[in-house]
């Protein structure tokens, strides 16, 4: 999340329009080329922004709409004792979902180019003989 004030990171086009290619209302005509110079800045308020930790998501969706569903899964390893209780919703359109998309798979791609590749299966993450105790001769 940006702070107020500071510039946030987005994917081209992803001004927050409801529509393909919108960045919020732009008033040029569509028949005129686009100029390619600034990208559009938007400032952002996130005074009121909420912030939770989730391990778990779950998506959905209509023809119009995407569901996320957000949680916390307390037992990710074994059986679960209670349902994963979702604590946060998002609900979107395709056309936003996608620009998330975009700048999700950016924001990973620098990630992995300096800290090295996520591995998202846990057993080829899982080392052998982690979290025993080492054994006496």
């Amino acid at each position: 999340m940006a702070k107020s004030g500071e510039k946030p990171e987005h994917a081209p086009g992803s001004g927050g329009g409801d529509g393909p290619g919108t960045d919020g209302g732009s008033s040029a005509p569509a028949a005129q080329p686009q100029q390619a110079s600034q990208p559009v800045q938007l400032e952002v308020d996130d005074s009121k922004a909420v912030s939770f930790y989730a391990n778990f998501c779950r998506v959905t969706g209509t023809p119009e709409e995407l569901i996320i569903d957000l949680g916390l899964n307390e037992h990710p390893f074994g059986a679960q004792a209670h349902p994963i209780r979702i604590t946060q919703r998002i609900i979107t359109n395709f056309y936003t979902a996608k620009r998330l998309l975009q700048v999700l798979h950016m924001t990973i791609q620098r990630h992995e180019a300096t800290f090295g590749v996520l591995e998202t299966d846990v057993q080829k993450r899982v080392r052998p003989g982690a979290g025993r105790p080492p054994q006496q001769p």
